[in-house]
């Protein structure tokens, strides 16, 4: 393997050398830019630039001039220098505000972001490579716009627009990844996503169950990984890749990564593999002593013992590690059309619960153990695109999709023999048929199918840690449940000026949910249910320019989250004292959404964009106290329960705005300021009003960035409001211990800001330094409703090596 490796890096070192060389350059920071299209005039021929900003030109010779084309950056011809000259270097100047970044969340296919109704945000691997994220949803976070929760130290769960887990919605590679067991508990399964294997991500904001069905209601996060890229006829075979290693000290991160890429004009391959590994994450100096952890528990002797720690900052029991792979292959089929293959697989080691490990307990603590066991996510993807002016279609995609996902929850009591044990598979298939039709006119008309099934096993078991014994249990969900989504959509598009651009679309879902139950180990009064739901969603939605400096965007719309296997059939001790039972009569909660936005460009210096929005909720799904059998409370793992269900009990609203000021300074300066404010409130069992569990306080980043020198570095300060005790939402004030407390000794979350520095060197085309100090002040902080601390002076480091 590791001839292979210096084989490659030989061979396109020797590819340097005697091949005439093109080698494409930021204009102002000086860095190479990959995967750029270099285009020969007039024969139409073209090659890409590599990892290293660098494209081998020799077959476009005989050609006159050079088109250069890359997303982000003005496109620039050139004059074609003579064969004699073996490199030729060309720059390109950013494109003002990133204009006419392509995005492809908005209808499931590549157009111009300032053609979309719905506001989208997207992340690039240019911006990732400067700010270093250490996850997934550690790289949402730094987009300003996203909030992210974390309840241990492997997880992050999003909160957008006052909505978070199976309220919204994650797609990879097209691939719908939400599944049947989605909880309303907050989830990190983003973190099964490979931040050093994205090439794009984009976050589209509110409801998008017209392209996307159930779970849609605050937002897609669409992530879509490294692409294989073919090469013209006359380019011969390109190998290029990188190897990246990178720690940070907070808690002693240790990644490495590799990435090769072969393209051909017959095929093309992509291979990512990266391995992490965390210790336990240290926390702030300055700050609240209520996040310090100063005791924990450990075994001594076999005994479960309450021990001091060391050192109270030092977050113990948090610490885990995960390996991500990524396979994929494209093939072209003649000249318009080409099947692609992606395998992904990840798998983490053991993760703590946290947050459960620091629930007191009289005394002590509560839990010796709390522990996720390893989460898998394992997905085959075929997808088979092609180019035909027809009927029926211009471009069509056809994708199948199998997901295998694992997960398991061990829990045990101080001084507790026992040991709980669940463990959850789904099986998740999927097939999406998309098209576009260009109509008479500037007309345009997206449509398609989507069928997705789930199946899901669910097994329990108790082991009793001193004898080995290991007992049949009660399973958290129906083993063998199966849930089934069918769906048909359109989405018009036309332009009935150079002004203006409207959009509408409409969707029907049909779901279908089969459980049954095994009652000898838990009493239900009935045996087996089947319920299904048919539900219609849609969206109106226009895009005004009055001229090239002002931009309108109004979105309309409705989106659904129909029951799954989580709402209707769940057995769970979900707080102590009590537990939630399964409900059979359950129908989709629906969201009635508004947006109003407005761009402004002044010159190329500055433009300012803001977002106002509006979400009911309708018929929320919420855990609400129930009867099974006519009972209130049952006994449940030998404690005394109140007995609660999945319900139809609610309706919620939120509203809130999402603000941004681009600035553009002289010699390379530029500054960017994001705000996010969102209010909401949300039902109760007694008919009052609560704040919204998931709507996030007010929080944004400002950040002032400097490029030059083949150098880039960022300023950027993080920021979030208090939550005051009256404004905390019931399920976090009942969490007393995880939060801060005021001066009446009343459970709130503080306010909290952080200083980061961050910079990326790149001193030679192959050669790339990442680096900087985050939490520059060493503010102990907690984000809200998290239930880890987070981390304090953390010194990043870096190194990549591009071939």
């Amino acid at each position: 393997m590791n001839k292979f490796w210096c084989l490659l890096v030989l061979l396109a070192g020797a590819n340097t050398l005697i091949a005439q060389q093109l080698l494409l350059r930021d204009g102002d920071s000086g860095e190479p830019l990959p995967w750029a299209t270099v285009e020969g005039i007039p024969s139409g021929r073209f090659v890409l630039t590599n990892d290293r900003g660098r494209a081998d030109i020799s077959s476009l010779d005989g050609d006159d001039s050079l088109k250069i084309r890359i997303v982000g950056y003005v496109s620039r011809t050139v004059p074609f220098d003579s064969p004699a000259k073996t490199e030729q270097i060309i720059s390109l100047q950013s494109s003002a505000f990133s204009l006419d970044q392509l995005v492809v969340s908005s209808t499931r296919w590549e157009q111009n972001q300032e053609s979309s109704a719905s506001k989208v945000v997207t992340i690039t691997p240019r911006q990732s490579a400067l700010l270093n994220p250490q996850t997934t949803a550690d790289l949402l976070a730094s987009s300003g716009q996203v909030y992210v929760q974390k309840s241990q130290l492997g997880g992050g769960s999003p909160m957008i627009r006052g909505f978070s887990t199976n309220r919204l919605l994650l797609v990879i590679d097209g691939v719908r990844m939400n599944n049947a067991i989605f909880r309303t508990g907050n989830l990190q399964n983003v973190i099964s996503l490979d931040a050093l294997a994205l090439e794009q991500t984009e976050i589209l904001f509110g409801p998008g169950s017209v392209l996307y069905g159930s779970d849609a209601i605050g937002a897609v996060m669409s992530f879509q990984t490294m692409k294989p890229r073919f090469v013209s006829k006359d380019a011969g075979l390109q190998a290029s890749g990188s190897v990246f290693a990178r720690t940070a000290s907070a808690n002693w991160e240790k990644t490495g990564h590799a990435d090769l890429r072969l393209s051909h004009s017959n095929w093309a391959s992509v291979t990512s593999i990266t391995f992490t590994d965390y210790d336990d994450q240290v926390m702030g100096k300055h700050g609240p002593d209520e996040f310090l952890r100063p005791y924990y528990v450990t075994s001594i002797n076999g005994q479960d013992s309450l021990v001091a720690n060391d050192d109270p900052r030092r977050q113990v029991e948090s610490g885990y590690s995960q390996v991500n792979v990524m396979q994929k292959i494209a093939i072209p089929i003649g000249d318009s059309t080409r099947f692609d293959y992606g395998f992904h697989y990840s798998r983490s080691s053991d993760v703590p619960r946290y947050d459960r490990l620091r629930r007191p307990d009289g005394d002590g603590l509560r839990s010796a153990e709390w522990y996720y066991g390893p989460q898998l996510w394992m997905l085959h993807n075929l997808t088979l695109e092609a180019d035909h002016h027809t009927a029926l279609y211009d471009q069509l995609r056809v994708n199948l999709a199998f997901q295998q996902f694992g997960e398991s929850r061990s829990t045990r009591d101080f001084g507790d023999e026992i040991l709980s044990e669940t463990t959850e598979g789904v099986g998740a298939f999927s097939f999406n048929l998309d098209l576009q039709r260009a109509l008479p006119g500037p007309q345009r008309l997206f449509y398609g199918l989507e069928a997705v099934e789930n199946f899901i096993d669910s097994k329990g078991t108790s082991l009793d840690v001193i004898s080995g014994e290991r007992n049949p249990a009660a399973s958290r969900y129906p083993d063998g449940s199966r849930w089934s989504s069918y769906a048909v959509y359109a989405n018009y598009h036309v332009e009935p000026g150079s002004k203006l651009s409207l959009e509408a679309g409409l969707r029907y879902n049909y779901i279908q949910v089969q459980a049954d139950f095994d009652t000898t180990l838990f009493p239900l009064p009935f045996t087996s249910l089947k319920n299904h739901y048919g539900s219609f969603t849609g969206g109106l939605g226009a895009v005004f320019r009055p001229d090239e400096y002002w931009l309108l965007r109004v979105n309309t719309g409705t989106a659904f989250r129909a029951p799954n296997i989580d709402d209707v059939g769940k057995v769970f001790d979900s707080e102590p004292g009590a537990v939630v039972v399964p409900n059979a009569d359950l129908r989709p909660e629906y969201a009635w959404n508004a947006d109003l936005g407005l761009a402004r460009t002044f010159g190329k210096t500055l433009r300012a964009d803001f977002t106002g929005y509006y979400t009911w909720l309708q018929d929320a799904l919420v855990r609400r106290d129930y009867t099974l059998a006519g009972m209130d409370s049952i006994i449940y793992v030998g404690e005394l329960s109140q007995v609660q269900a999945i319900q139809n009990a609610a309706n919620a609203y939120v509203y809130g705005f999402q603000a941004a000021l681009e600035l553009k300074l002289p010699k390379g300066f530029e500054a960017v300021a994001r705000w996010n404010y969102q209010t909401g409130e949300e039902e109760l069992d007694d008919g009052s009003t609560a704040p919204l569990r998931h709507a996030a306080p007010w929080f944004g980043s400002a950040e002032l960035r400097w490029s030059g020198h083949n150098l880039r570095v960022s300023f950027i300060g993080t920021y979030q409001a208090e939550v005051s005790a009256e404004d905390m939402p019931p399920s976090e004030s009942a969490e007393d211990y995880l939060n801060a407390q005021d001066e009446n000794g009343q459970p709130y979350t503080p306010a909290w800001y952080r200083l980061d520095l961050k910079l990326l060197w790149q001193p030679k085309d192959y050669l790339q330094l990442s680096g900087g100090v985050e939490n520059m002040t060493n503010q102990r902080y907690q984000p809200f409703s998290s239930g880890i601390v987070a981390a304090g002076l953390n010194g990043i480091l870096g190194v990549k090596y591009l071939f």
